[in-house]
């Protein structure tokens, strides 16, 4: 399974905007220069934060992005869920079912495939970690690695910049 880069962007463009604590909103030209990022990309993985509630956007020259609500109420497992969608990583193809075992009756095959069962726990798991890290925690780790993280977000984001 690979997640795509729009997670992170996702996540770090939240953290940075709490940091800004600012009520007007940030264009994505402005949050794409701090990560030097292509700013139309940015916005396309934004968007499905604003569908989820995460980030409220406007249009307009001076329109763009702020949080929807509190980083304590968001958590990795929201962002991934906006970006990536809902959908599970692994799917069973019940390959079981084919080859020497297709012959089969279906009654051989009622008990779930012991490797979707493994992988389906396995995959659980993993969501309830995502949705028990807020994105309050990963500030706060983030502020402890680097202490003046939040002071250099605060300066280059409000100096004037084209």
């Amino acid at each position: 399974m690979k997640i795509s880069e729009g997670v992170e962007w996702a996540a770090h463009c939240c953290l940075l905007l709490d940091w800004m604590g600012v009520d007007a909103p940030v264009s994505t030209a402005r949050l794409a220069a701090g990560y030097g990022l292509p700013p139309a990309y940015l916005n396309k993985q934004l968007q499905p934060l604003v569908k989820a509630g995460i980030l409220t956007s406007t249009a307009g020259k001076k329109g763009g992005f702020r949080l929807a609500k509190s980083l304590k109420d968001i958590t990795l497992m929201d962002v991934l869920t906006a970006i990536e969608g809902p959908a599970e990583a692994f799917q069973c193809a019940e390959i079981r079912q084919n080859g020497v075992w297709g012959e089969e009756p279906a009654s051989a095959f009622r008990a779930p495939c012991a490797i979707d069962t493994a992988m389906r726990g396995a995959e659980l798991e993993w969501r309830r970690a995502l949705a028990a890290q807020s994105l309050a925690a990963i500030q706060q780790n983030a502020e402890l690695q680097a202490p003046r993280l939040r002071t250099q977000v605060q300066d280059w984001y409000r100096e004037p910049r084209p």
